[in-house]
C-alpha cells in the first residue's frame, strides 16, 4: 500500500510540474526595443516576443491588415498588423506591438498604445472611467 501511495504521488507532482512548466513558458513573452529586436532577429526566429518603438509614418490599410514602421534608436521595424488597430494608434505615438518576424517584416496581432498623463489632462472627453473628481468641501 505505501509503495502505491508513493507512485501515485510521483506521477501526481509530475503532471503538476509539467503543467507550471508550460504555463510559464507559455507565459514568457521577451520584450525588446525595434533595436535589439533587429539586433537579435536571428535568435528570436520565429518565437513570439513584444516590440517597443514609435510609429514613424500614417499607417496604410492594406484589406483587413495594417502596415507601418516603428523606431528606436534610429533603426526602423517594418510591421505588418493583422486586425484593425486601436482607436489612438496614429503616427508618432509609442507602442508596443505583440508577434514574430516574418520573413523581412514582424507580423504583429496585438497593438498596445502607450501614453502619459497628459492624455487625460488633454483629452477629458474621452477619458470615461475616471472617477469624478471630489470637490473641496
Amino acid at each position: 500500500m505505501n509503495r502505491r501511495l508513493w507512485i501515485g504521488t510521483a506521477v501526481i507532482l509530475a503532471a503538476l510540474g509539467f503543467i507550471v512548466f508550460q504555463g510559464l513558458g507559455n507565459a514568457t513573452v521577451f520584450f525588446k526595443t525595434a533595436e535589439e529586436a533587429v539586433r537579435d532577429k536571428a535568435e528570436l526566429g520565429d518565437r513570439r516576443f513584444r516590440i517597443e518603438g514609435v510609429v514613424v509614418d500614417e499607417p496604410v490599410p492594406r484589406g483587413n491588415d495594417v502596415s507601418f514602421q516603428i523606431e528606436s534608436d534610429a533603426v526602423r521595424v517594418d510591421v505588418v498588423h493583422a486586425g484593425d488597430p486601436p482607436e489612438l494608434f496614429k503616427k508618432g505615438i509609442p507602442v508596443v506591438l505583440e508577434g514574430r518576424w516574418s520573413g523581412d517584416h514582424y507580423a504583429s496581432d496585438r497593438i498596445m498604445v502607450k501614453h502619459t498623463e497628459s492624455y487625460r489632462v488633454d483629452n477629458p472627453d474621452r477619458v470615461k472611467d475616471y472617477p469624478a473628481e471630489q470637490s473641496e468641501q
